[in-house]
């Protein structure tokens, strides 16, 4: 299965992606990661576009098709890039969850923002106001809202296990380790 986290950078997408893939045992596939090592390469001099969710998406769909469950960690602000990773599960026979990450606490998520440092080399973290301007659709369709102001990573995790139970219930959501 695909487990799609989407939204506003500094919501605690990473936090959650990390933690779930740490007792699940499955694929963190992040676009920061991804997009950083495109620069680094210096195979794109220019805008990166959608370069990095293209591999993202090439990625993913070859660990799903190694049975493997890919979490994917990404901004995904507009309909068309999460058309694009229903499109990967669909290709890929297994079925997806769909999940917003929010902060409701406007306050909080601004200090989140401001204040955090990269883990990622070289990676520029944007500011509150560019947060605050990017482009982000509001979603069409059915999906999982975490609100990382109202639950703490472990509720949000759990959240997220009981959707692949409820989704899956043959699947073995129990920790790995």
């Amino acid at each position: 299965m695909i487990i799609i986290l989407s939204g506003l950078p500094g919501v605690g997408k990473t936090a959650i992606a990390r933690e779930l893939a740490s007792q699940i045992g499955a694929v963190h596939l992040r676009i920061d990661s991804i997009e950083q090592a495109m620069w680094r390469s210096q195979a794109v001099s220019t805008s990166l576009d959608d370069a990095g969710y293209r591999v993202a998406y090439a990625v993913a769909e070859d660990n799903l098709r190694l049975g493997l469950t890919v979490i994917a960690d990404s901004v995904n602000p507009i309909q068309l890039t999460r058309d694009a990773w229903i499109d990967v599960s669909a290709h890929a026979g297994v079925p997806a969850i769909e999940i917003e990450v929010m902060c409701s606490d406007v306050d909080e998520h601004r200090r989140r923002v401001e204040s955090r440092v990269s883990d990622i080399p070289g990676h520029r973290l944007p500011t509150w106001d560019e947060v605050m301007s990017r482009e982000y659709v509001p979603w069409n369709r059915e999906h999982i809202v975490l609100d990382t102001a109202a639950n703490s990573l472990n509720e949000n995790v759990e959240m997220v296990r009981k959707a692949i139970r409820d989704t899956l219930p043959e699947w073995d959501a129990r920790p790995t380790h």
